[in-house]
């Protein structure tokens, strides 16, 4: 018969209960950093929208939680910890319905979703990468390639000073 002491139970309690650590296998989080896809993000404000051509060649929209969204608006950076900034994007499609109505091509739109992506500010938790954790979900599942994941940071190093690694303005 094994024992088990009440502090081994109590351990394995807080750690079942306990958030998925940077790094961790989490199947919900992403590989690296942990982040996971925040309940209720698509209701989020939008912060502006994009086209990315070249080898994307998609739309997107950035979204953020109530505390990115003020600082966007009032322009603080470094933004503070708990901001989350939302990436939803898809493929950039014509739209032959709309642009029989105009008479010409000239109508885009979204087509199929391409994936969502999540940076999350955490300073103290993600101190090495600039105190932003990255996420990258495919139909709602993370990517499970780490290699992609440690290509968020050096590519968020490239934005413009100033901006806490982030690309987005605000869109009034």
């Amino acid at each position: 018969m094994v024992r088990i002491g009440w502090r081994s139970v109590a351990a394995a309690c807080a750690l079942a209960l306990s958030p998925a650590a940077a790094g961790s296998a989490d199947e919900d989080g992403s590989p690296l950093f942990g982040v996971r896809i925040p309940a209720g993000y698509r209701d989020w404000p939008v912060i502006s929208v994009a086209h990315e051509a070249g080898n994307a060649n998609d739309i997107r929209a950035i979204l953020g939680n109530a505390i990115a969204l003020k600082a966007f608006r009032e322009g603080t950076r470094p933004f503070p910890d708990g901001a989350i900034i939302a990436r939803l994007a898809w493929h950039y499609v014509s739209s032959p319905e709309n642009d029989a109505v105009f008479g010409r091509p000239q109508s885009f739109v979204a087509g199929a979703p391409t994936n969502v992506q999540f940076s999350v500010k955490d300073a103290k938790r993600y101190a090495e990468t600039g105190g932003w954790g990255y996420g990258q979900f495919e139909n709602g599942k993370p990517d499970r390639s780490a290699t992609l994941m440690q290509t968020c940071a050096p590519c968020h190093a490239g934005a413009p000073k100033g901006n806490d690694l982030v690309f987005t303005h605000y869109a009034p």
